[in-house]
């Protein structure tokens, strides 16, 4: 396999692998609905409920996930499995890219599909059997969340910053730091009765808004959006009447384009255990772009595209 496909496979894979887990995407199958059983939602004021949401979600520690998301013509994606985030970022995932650019390069490494697991201090991508050939028969890419802050200046730092502290909660973070967060009201998603909230962020008037989040909160959201090339970011959540994230859905203006994503979340408090893989079937991030001849951050990432020549 030539070095510039792989350079392109490896540091497309990193950024939008790495995306998949910040969208903490999820299912509209499962315990969720049985949980909510179709009672009435409790009637609190938008940021009330959103604190309570925000709570409630954090606590959870784990999900099952599945997820859409579109980024212009760069990919179009789903994802499915779980993640836990109780004690730093741990989950595996099933990836599949279904079309854009993303995908015509998977395909030319061998794979449109991949398993992606997510630990602490990294994640790792199962490659295809075309890929491994060239890598002596080794399946898994290790990016450790450390070089990942090396790979493009602000925009790896904002990757790392993500992977090691997004939980799904932060879709609830973002309502109310809109500051004008309304309630839109009370809707079945997928049988079970749930509030619809939605906002919209302007990253530019974001740390002016009054949305009951801390300076600093407002300040450290404000520079993970800028980094990531988001100027405004349309955010709708439904919640259940256990105060849990059922449905989330975002429409994103980014530096490449537009990003969309909807989520849903289901079996809160479900086991995960994702683990390292075997060493002797990983390279490493590092050592995989020396050996191509392309230092760790020579690398470009520009809302969400990794790009290499």
């Amino acid at each position: 396999m030539k070095s510039t496909t792989v350079r392109r496979v490896t540091l497309s894979v990193a950024v939008l692998t790495a995306l998949t887990g910040v969208a903490a995407c999820g299912t509209d199958k499962g315990n969720s609905g049985d949980k909510a059983g179709g009672n009435g939602v409790t009637h609190l004021s938008p940021i009330a409920a959103l604190r309570s949401a925000e709570q409630s979600t954090d606590k959870a520690d784990s999900a099952k996930v599945r997820s859409t998301t579109t980024i212009a013509g760069l990919m179009s994606m789903k994802a499915d499995g779980a993640l836990s985030w109780g004690d730093g970022m741990r989950g595996d995932l099933t990836i599949t890219y279904t079309g854009g650019q993303m995908a015509d390069t998977m395909r030319k490494a061998g794979t449109s599909s991949m398993e992606a697991r997510y630990l602490p201090d990294a994640y790792y991508a199962k490659m295809s059997e075309k890929f491994a050939a060239s890598f002596g028969g080794k399946h898994w890419i290790r990016y450790a969340y450390d070089d990942l802050a090396k790979l493009a200046g602000g925009s790896g730092a904002y990757l790392k910053d993500q992977m090691q502290n997004t939980t799904p909660n932060q879709s609830v973070k973002m309502l109310l730091a809109s500051g004008d967060v309304k309630k839109v009201g009370e809707e079945k998603v997928a049988g079970v009765q749930t509030t619809h909230y939605a906002g919209t962020v302007n990253v530019a008037d974001l740390a002016g808004k009054s949305s009951n989040l801390s300076a600093s909160q407002l300040a450290d959201l404000k520079k993970q959006l800028s980094q990531a090339g988001v100027t405004t970011d349309t955010v709708d959540i439904w919640v259940n009447e256990q105060n849990l994230l059922v449905k989330k859905t975002e429409k994103a203006d980014m530096a490449t384009g537009t990003m969309t994503s909807t989520a849903y979340y289901t079996d809160y408090g479900v086991k995960v255990t994702a683990e390292e893989p075997p060493a002797s079937d990983t390279k490493d991030f590092k050592d995989l772009m020396k050996s191509t001849g392309t230092a760790t951050g020579s690398g470009t990432v520009a809302g969400g595209a990794g790009t290499s020549s």
